[in-house]
């Protein structure tokens, strides 16, 4: 595993060039089928949804959108989700329990969008919605962290019954410029902030968020793509039927137990 600190795995997972979610559907899923809008307000592009195979295993895609480019990081607005994009979310997820196909949720993004009009169309309600629908969603749910899993607009999707990381992935509470920010009023000290936080694979693999980390090649997925891809692949192979051979009812009581285990901790 890399030996990266976390200031370093932050560079490696901004890097130009590093594979997205755009690069990640068409090589993992075949037929994959978008599905648009929320059915209140709009569609969402800082969310890619939709219907796909895995193999033979018909599945459905949750994905946050980082772009590889100026231009497309403009049209998903850099990966910060507005409220239509959980409700749409939440709209393929109930979908998928209606079928009883897998979810599986591809995050990677800072965090969800602050703005005003996000406020006005309920961006902590959309949020908090998705997290008790989730909860107790009737199917499988994967989610796995590509890049920056940032504070609620990451765990929207990330309420599920196993959790990957990529090997240089981050997950936190906050980013570390908003951790910085707050604690310090100071968002230059977002390196230091990144090292204080524990957010690394290997942190949250110790602390029970995680449950496994799928390797990059050395300097990051960026390095070789290809490789990324297939060790994802491996992972979802592995993964998928295991989850899908639980009852419905050990799997809501294993994903129960698993939110309710963390931050659990004893003194001595």
């Amino acid at each position: 595993m890399s030996d990266l600190t976390a200031t370093e795995r932050l560079a490696v997972i901004r890097a130009k060039g590093r594979p997205t979610v755009r690069d990640y559907i068409p090589a993992l899923f075949n037929n994959f089928l978008e599905l648009h809008g929320d059915r209140h307000f709009g569609d969402d592009a800082a969310i890619i949804g939709g219907v796909g195979m895995f193999d033979c295993t018909p599945v459905t895609i949750i994905a946050q959108v980082k772009g590889r480019n100026l231009d497309e990081n403009k049209r998903s607005n850099f990966s910060m989700p507005h409220p239509e994009g959980y409700r749409k979310a939440l709209r393929l997820a109930k979908q998928a329990e209606k079928f009883h196909r897998p979810v599986i949720c591809l995050v990677d993004t800072p965090g969800a969008f602050c703005g005003i009009e996000a406020e006005k169309r309920g961006q902590g309600e959309a949020i908090a919605r998705n997290l008790m629908e989730f909860m107790t969603l009737k199917t499988p749910i994967l989610s796995i962290v590509l890049g920056e899993g940032g504070s609620g607009g990451a765990l929207a999707l990330a309420v599920c019954d196993e959790l990957a990381m990529l090997e240089n992935a981050l997950y936190s509470v906050i980013s570390p410029r908003g951790f910085a920010s707050i604690l310090w009023k100071d968002a230059t000290r977002e390196s230091e902030a990144a090292e204080l936080m524990k957010i690394t694979a290997e942190d949250l693999v110790k602390f029970g968020v995680c449950e496994h980390i799928i390797e990059e090649p050395d300097g990051g997925a960026h390095r070789d793509p290809a490789l990324t891809i297939e060790n994802i692949g491996e992972y979802l192979t592995e993964t998928l039927p295991r989850l899908m051979s639980v009852s419905t009812e050990e799997m809501l009581n294993k994903r129960y137990e698993k939110f309710r285990k963390i931050g659990v901790f004893a003194e001595n």
